[in-house]
């Protein structure tokens, strides 16, 4: 069994600190391969945005307020991107959770996956809490060859991204 890499003092849950599982993703790094679920049956990967600019915005769960701003916020701001970008919000939400939230939010232009079965994508990119098992607040930029161009992991889960300074590296690239 391979060993998951721990890293602890570097986030807190409602000031509480927590262990992050997996590597922590830098500037310049290849990212990593996942495997996130679109509906219960359906997996979708890394591949399956290959040639696009991507956001991976990553909230806990979107039933909670900054989640829901977050989610929002990027789905107003895909408008002005362009078709070679492609902005995901990655959560431990089922599926089911996610389509509701979706539909009552009007959110149609993020694309909204669940890391629920395996939380395969948190431990690649070192959001994955231990002790709740929710991925940590993250943003991710990557260019189309999926080299990571920007990287923000916020230290306390209640706290916004700097949505700016994201949208800022996104539209470098596109």
């Amino acid at each position: 069994m391979t060993q998951v890499q721990e890293r602890t003092g570097v986030a807190t849950v409602g000031g509480n600190p927590v262990t992050l599982l997996g590597p922590e993703i830098k500037v310049g790094d290849q990212a990593p391969d996942f495997k996130v679920n679109k509906d219960l049956m359906t997996e979708v990967s890394l591949s399956d945005y290959a040639g696009k600019v991507k956001l991976i915005s990553v909230v806990p769960s979107v039933d909670t307020g900054t989640c829901d701003a977050q989610t929002r916020r990027f789905n107003v701001e895909a408008d002005k991107l362009g078709d070679n970008v492609v902005i995901l919000t990655i959560s431990v939400d089922l599926p089911f959770a996610l389509s509701r939230f979706c539909g009552a939010a009007g959110i149609d232009k993020v694309q909204t996956l669940s890391d629920y079965k395996s939380r395969a994508f948190g431990q690649a990119y070192g959001v994955l809490i231990k002790e709740i098992q929710l991925d940590q607040r993250a943003i991710f930029i990557l260019d189309e060859n999926n080299t990571v161009r920007y990287v923000e992991y916020l230290t306390e889960m209640k706290e916004h991204p700097n949505y700016d300074a994201a949208l800022e590296a996104l539209k470098e690239l596109v």
